[in-house]
């Protein structure tokens, strides 16, 4: 906790500091890359710092984290922290590396303020980045710990046993260990990062949900390809170079550059009954998810709900028909914005998902993978239908601007 000192000085500042906090990450993100060009290099995403995604989730976690301090809601601080501690493993951060963030992160303060950063100020916000930084650590350090791993020591090299089309412009790959022995276990819902060298010499690294059960000794992630697009302002955002890379240079035999799994989007193992929730590429948690549901026989309520542009655009199409025949208590409703010649049926619909007709029984406990304005419409769905907030679950990949957004 905040001293009591702290605590009134960041009540009387907050504001000032919210109103310039963008200011403020995006000149720290420039001084930060400016004196360690690595780190921009080797493990950022670049086309999340091109669009601005990364310093809005940034200034959006400090903000939320700092106001948290003040009229304190320990879940919802354990919601923030747990997906940047994961995403922090996922990429093997490291402690000394929160005081290179630290350095900067203030310096920009310091030169957004000015002369209003007083050293009472900035011994107050010192104190709310080190708790929220000392926090972060301590999750980080329990988080390899748990995975079997020193600190920041996630990386391994996994051989690709298989690749497979899943649609038109979706592949999967099923990676190996070099030695023939088992991969780590992890839970249904997580993920692993995966690093590539591109050709202009940088190390990008990109996660990807574990799409087959935990029971394998084998992993299997899912790559669509994404092209780059255009700003307005005419630049070119190169949005899916990792995923591109993978889908046009990676083959049968290939070596690869990953991590341990993490992720806290984890299905519980509980008898509540389960809504799936995906769109698009987001049906790979749910695929791991499902498989693990199949191999264990599970009984309980599974409602799948899946939208997509069309059926051939749909990855897993076959599979995830094959999971849900599978399961005894199961149920699949699926929307496809072009149905083609098909004609809509029980559970197939053309247009935009709806949960408008869904039945969704007491206690549900509802998970979700989409793109983001997807995912915000579905929770607001579900919600309406008396779906408790603390039951939805989700992934998003990229900036998470949903966690510290206002509750």
């Amino acid at each position: 906790m905040l001293s009591p000192a702290s605590t009134e000085m960041i009540r009387a500042t907050l504001p000032a500091v919210g109103a310039a906090i963008d200011d403020i990450t995006a000149l720290f993100y420039r001084k930060m890359f400016a004196a360690h060009p690595e780190l921009e290099r080797d493990v950022f995403n670049r086309g999340n710092q091109k669009q601005g995604g990364q310093q809005k989730a940034l200034a959006g976690a400090i903000a939320a984290f700092a106001a948290l301090q003040l009229e304190p809601d320990q879940a919802r601080i354990d919601l923030i922290l747990s997906r940047i501690a994961n995403k922090h493993a996922s990429l093997g951060i490291e402690p000394a590396q929160y005081a290179i963030v630290h350095t900067y992160l203030f310096e920009a303060i310091a030169e957004v303020l000015g002369e209003a950063v007083t050293p009472e100020v900035a011994a107050a916000w010192d104190e709310v980045y080190w708790l929220m930084a000392e926090t972060l650590i301590s999750m980080e350090a329990g988080l390899y710990r748990a995975a079997g791993v020193e600190v920041g020591d996630v990386w391994r090299q996994v051989r690709v046993r298989e690749r497979r089309h899943e649609s038109a412009d979706t592949v999967s790959f099923v990676l190996t260990s070099m030695d023939g022995t088992p991969l780590p276990s992890f839970s249904p819902g997580q993920y692993l990062s995966v690093a590539v060298q591109l050709s202009d010499g940088a190390r990008q690294i990109r996660q990807y949900s574990l799409s087959s059960a935990p029971s394998s000794d084998d992993w299997r992630i899912t790559v669509k390809r994404v092209g780059s697009h255009t700003l307005p302002d005419g630049s070119t955002i190169p949005a899916g170079e990792v995923s591109d890379f993978l889908y046009r240079n990676v083959f049968e035999e290939d070596i690869v550059n990953v991590t341990t799994p993490f992720g806290d989007l984890v299905l519980q193992d509980d008898d509540a009954p389960l809504l799936l929730i995906s769109a698009g590429i987001g049906c790979t948690p749910m695929m791991g998810m499902l498989s693990h549901l199949a191999e264990t026989a599970d009984s309980r309520p599974v409602s799948v709900l899946h939208a997509d542009r069309s059926p051939s655009n749909h990855a897993h199409r076959a599979e995830l028909t094959e999971l849900v025949d599978r399961l005894p208590s199961a149920v699949m409703h699926r929307w496809y914005e072009d149905l083609g010649a098909r004609q809509p049926e029980a559970g197939l619909r053309e247009g935009r998902a709806d949960l408008g007709e869904i039945a969704i029984a007491a206690g549900t406990r509802a998970y979700l993978c989409g793109p983001l304005p997807f995912m915000l419409g579905m929770r607001e769905a579900l919600l309406d239908k008396d779906v408790a907030a603390d039951d939805i679950h989700y992934e998003v990949f990229g900036p998470d601007s949903w966690a510290v957004a206002p509750a």
